[in-house]
């Protein structure tokens, strides 16, 4: 008799690393807890911690992909700082930039600071698997508004000016105080307000700090201000 013929079994298909930073622990669950239907595709480790300590972590794991919450746990867009460490690192993690809404300014300075995709929480979390996997392919995750922002910005593009040294001493004493109400993750809308201006003179004032100061974002400012 013959013998029979020998099966090779396939090999499994790796999963997906994938890391989760957010601001609280509820928030980092939720996403685990979505992405447990895809567990044959994804393995997933959330953290809820600081900038510093997300980046830390990242370094440990080398997952895949990371999701970053602009808000960490030290402050609103903070997760910014840590997108700009990953981006400088020699780490092949892909970042998603995960936002609370759809501002312009944040979505740009996403992609400037090196993210893959933007997926903000206004999206129906089941869509965020596909974003997961396409970014794992080495696709981008943008849609059509996103689409539309870059292309403004391309327009409108200019040099990134260099950060000039001790350029807080060069503010008065109403720019600093705008610089402290952006830090804090303050809009336009909301410093207006507490500063009893109209938003186009907060948009004044920004536009003589980043002058100043020789930035040119919103975030920019922030990661500059916490610096100090």
């Amino acid at each position: 008799m013959g013998s029979s013929p020998h099966r090779m079994t396939p090999p499994a298909k790796e999963k997906t690393r994938v890391f989760v930073a957010e601001s609280t622990r509820m928030a980092g669950q939720m996403i685990e807890a979505a992405l447990y239907k895809h567990r044959r595709e994804f393995q997933v480790r959330a953290v809820t911690s600081e900038s510093a300590d997300v980046f830390r972590e990242l370094e440990k794991n080398q997952p895949h992909v990371a999701i970053l919450s602009a808000e960490l746990r030290d402050g609103s867009l903070t997760g910014f700082r840590v997108l700009r460490q990953l981006r400088d690192s020699q780490m092949k993690t892909a970042a998603i930039m995960l936002l609370n809404s759809t501002d312009r300014d944040l979505v740009v300075d996403a992609f400037r600071f090196g993210a893959r995709g933007v997926f903000t929480r206004m999206h129906s979390i089941e869509a965020l698997p596909k974003c997961i996997s396409a970014v794992r392919k080495g696709q981008v995750w943008v849609n059509n508004d996103q689409i539309e922002f870059l292309l403004e910005l391309i327009m409108r593009l200019r040099p990134q000016q260099t950060v000039k040294p001790g350029g807080m001493a060069l503010l008065t004493k109403r720019e600093q105080e705008v610089v402290r109400h952006v830090a804090e993750g303050m809009r336009n809308e909301e410093i207006s307000q507490v500063l009893h201006v109209t938003e186009h003179t907060v948009r004044n004032y920004l536009c003589r700090i980043f002058d100043k100061l020789g930035l040119s974002s919103r975030v920019e400012l922030v990661l500059y201000a916490l610096s100090r």
